[in-house]
Formats: C-alpha cells, sequence, structure tokens
C-alpha cells in the first residue's frame, strides 16, 4: 500500500504549479497567458524578472527533488524509486490542479535525478551549464543535458527501471520541447538573456 501512497503522492505533488503561484503571490500575469504560455522559469523570467524565475526554478525542482528523497527515506525499491520519479514529472507536465496544462518540466527532471543520485543531477547541471554557456540557448541546453542522462544513470546506478525511467523522462521532454526543437532547426530560437 505504502508505495502506492508515494506514487500518487509524487504526482499530485508535481502537479502544483510553482509558476502559477508565484505569479499570483508576485502580483504578475498568468504565465499561461503571457509570453510562451509556458508556467516554467524561462517565461517567469520574461514575465517578472530573475527572482520570479529563480523562485520557479526551485519550487519546480523541488517538486522532483523532495518525492525522490521520501522514496529513498522510506527504502523503496528501484522500481517505486522510477516511477515515483516518473509520476512526480508526469505531475508537473500534467498537472492535475491546473487542467492537466503544464510546464515542460526541466527544472523538475533535474529535481528527479538529483534525488535519484547527486552524482547523476551533479553530471546533468554540469552539461546544462556546459552547453548554456557555449551556446546561449536554454532550450538545446535542456535538451543535450538530457539527452545525455540516460547514459548517466546507466553509468551511476545501471538498474533497468531507472534507466526505463530516465529514458521515458527524456522522450517526454523532447516531445514537450518540440516547438522549439523546430525553432532550433529554422535558427529562430532565443537567447539566453
Amino acid at each position: 500500500m505504502l508505495p502506492y501512497l508515494i506514487i500518487i503522492s509524487a504526482y499530485l505533488f508535481g502537479s502544483i504549479s510553482s509558476a502559477v503561484l508565484v505569479a499570483r503571490a508576485m502580483g504578475l500575469p498568468d504565465p499561461r497567458t503571457q509570453g510562451s504560455h509556458n508556467p516554467g522559469a524561462t517565461n517567469m523570467l520574461r514575465i517578472g524578472g530573475k527572482k520570479a524565475a529563480a523562485i520557479t526554478l526551485l519550487g519546480d525542482a523541488l517538486k522532483g527533488l523532495i518525492p525522490m528523497l521520501a522514496a529513498h527515506l522510506l527504502q523503496m525499491p528501484p522500481q517505486v524509486l522510477a516511477l515515483t520519479g516518473l509520476a512526480a514529472f508526469l505531475g508537473h507536465l500534467y498537472p492535475l490542479f491546473f487542467g492537466f496544462k503544464g510546464g515542460k518540466g526541466v527544472a523538475t527532471a533535474l529535481g528527479v535525478q538529483f534525488g535519484l543520485h547527486w552524482l547523476i543531477g551533479l553530471m546533468v547541471a554540469a552539461t546544462w551549464m556546459l552547453v548554456a554557456k557555449i551556446g546561449n540557448i536554454s532550450s538545446l541546453a535542456a535538451l543535450i543535458s538530457m539527452a545525455l542522462a540516460p547514459l548517466y544513470v546507466w553509468l551511476v546506478w545501471p538498474d533497468p527501471y531507472l534507466l526505463a525511467m530516465q529514458t521515458a523522462i527524456t522522450l517526454l521532454l523532447y516531445w514537450r520541447h518540440r516547438s522549439n526543437i523546430r525553432n532550433l532547426m529554422e535558427g529562430k530560437e532565443g537567447k539566453i538573456r
């Protein structure tokens, strides 16, 4: 019974939209109606500046991190860890409390990765920062770091359930970034300010 409660709780926790709550608290417009219409940190940067973006980024990462740490604390096996991480990520992408219209999942995925193992999270974050510094494009950094994430999981904790979880997260993240991928191919994707 406990594993089911952890997985369901992870989805519900992931369904809390940090961007919408931050926008309401700071008196900003709903991010789903402004800019890219994406309730994530990058759009919050456009709408409300660095502070709003930083709080949103932290909130979204915690949605992935906290359920994973709870599952570790309760000594759940890898298959439950995998389902917990995927549930938190799906909660962010398709939030129950916000009409199933969520963000693209980069920060929440990173939270899941840090929660799975600090070294996996560190490798993904370092890859993102390196690509962002060289290419100056946030979506490109996200796509490359998440493409390499299954490799990092395999190197640190080569469990088939965890590899399947990370592969699913990567594929879903690519699906959510399809407009960014189009823009990248056409040379129209925006730079990091």
